[in-house]
């Protein structure tokens, strides 16, 4: 029974939120292109938030709707807005490998220096969940590819740490000893990528940092 109850508020909680939500955030969130264009050419603020301090845009980043999006950011959507846990619309495209919302975002200024609640750049959690195309993007930029992250991670070390050394990992470690990553740039610890792909068995890995010259 008390379960049930807990159910009930969460949902009727749930309603409330959408009720409460604007127009624009409600549109976006269920990626209506067409409604947004509406909205916006009505004068709704481009860069209105909800609760959780989320844009509009970041909410059609989160369902991937890219032609909402598309409107919100030709619109003057703000790409670099952070919300309540600190994640943009550029950074959360590149986390969760929204490809093409986040061509969108570094045409439109990506911020390549911003950081998540983690401190690192889009490119770290691209490279730990194993978005190659994200990651080859990001490569094409100025981002910095050694960049540390509070965990003393590079996506280099990421992509072995938390990879599955299977054929994603694989080529965003090539991609990123190809564009210059220090292969031995060691953890917090002291630990080189080198040695944490033999203490995981990702011998293509293992090969590629080698054949870099990486030490142990």
């Amino acid at each position: 029974m008390q379960h049930l109850f807990a159910l009930a508020l969460c949902l009727l909680g749930s309603v409330a939120m959408a009720q409460s939500a604007s127009p624009l955030l409600v549109a976006a969130a269920r990626g209506d292109a067409e409604e947004v264009q509406r909205l916006l050419a009505g004068g709704a603020p481009v860069d209105q938030r909800d609760g959780q301090g989320r844009t509009a845009l970041l909410l059609a980043t989160h369902g991937n709707h890219i032609e909402a999006a598309r409107a919100l950011i030709q619109a003057g959507a703000d790409v670099n807005a952070k919300d309540a846990i600190q994640d943009s619309p550029y950074l959360y495209a590149g986390a969760e490998g929204r490809l093409e919302i986040l061509r969108l975002t570094l045409a439109a200024g990506a911020d390549l220096r911003s950081t998540n609640r983690y401190g690192g750049t889009a490119l770290i959690p691209a490279a730990h969940h194993g978005h190659v195309e994200v990651v080859r993007a990001m490569l094409a930029t100025k981002v910095d590819i050694d960049h540390v992250n509070r965990l003393g991670w590079t996506a280099l070390l990421e992509a072995i740490i938390l990879g599955d050394g299977g054929p994603a990992h694989t080529e965003i470690v090539r991609l990123l000893v190809e564009a210059g990553a220090d292969v031995n740039l060691p953890d917090r610890d002291r630990v080189t990528p080198l040695a944490h792909a033999e203490q995981r068995s990702q011998a293509k890995i293992v090969e590629l940092l080698k054949a870099k010259n990486a030490r142990r």
